[in-house]
């Protein structure tokens, strides 16, 4: 059944580049998650309670962003680039890195530290506006990104007779 499921859509192919389309749109995503941290003076507040100055909390933050984009495009797999449903996927993922992240990694880097009032609803709204953002925005960035047919099908990796190597490696395993 797994190898139905893969061999039928699930699974991103190796033309597809996930990781560095969810990493660009982790990046591209986090432009609007920081100027909703701005307005509700989280950034500042998140940077004290880390003992970073602002530019520094912002220079720690974008490349786990990126991180968090990548994964996302891992986890959800071609569900990622649903152009109808992403938007709602991507605000889960968001949720969950807001209880992941605010929540208790937050504090426990701080020793006990948390946000609160209009600076804790900054990052949650942040982080939920930022998944959204990833979840729109991932199909328009990974298009470009994909190589085409005709480039991948020289490749071993996935030329026509890629599926035929696996089937006989895999054989041969069993």
């Amino acid at each position: 059944m797994a190898g139905f499921l893969s061999a039928h859509g699930y699974d991103p192919g190796p033309t597809q580049r996930p990781l560095l389309a969810g990493a660009l749109t982790g990046l591209i995503a986090s432009v609007p998650a920081i100027a909703l941290l701005w307005a509700f003076n989280s950034l500042q507040v998140e940077a004290r309670i880390l003992d970073l100055s602002v530019a520094e909390t912002l220079a720690v933050g974008w490349p786990i962003m990126a991180v968090a984009g990548a994964l996302y495009s891992r986890l959800f797999g071609r569900a990622a680039n649903d152009r109808s449903g992403g938007w709602l996927s991507g605000m889960a993922f968001g949720f969950i890195l807001w209880a992941g992240g605010a929540v208790l990694v937050l504090p426990a880097a701080s020793g006990g530290m948390a946000l609160a009032g209009p600076a804790a609803l900054g990052v949650f709204l942040s982080l939920v506006l930022w998944g959204a953002a990833l979840g729109i925005l991932l199909p328009i960035v990974h298009r470009p990104l994909k190589l085409s047919i005709e480039s991948e099908s020289r490749h071993a990796r996935s030329g026509p007779l890629a599926g035929l190597r696996k089937s006989a490696a895999s054989a041969r395993n069993s």
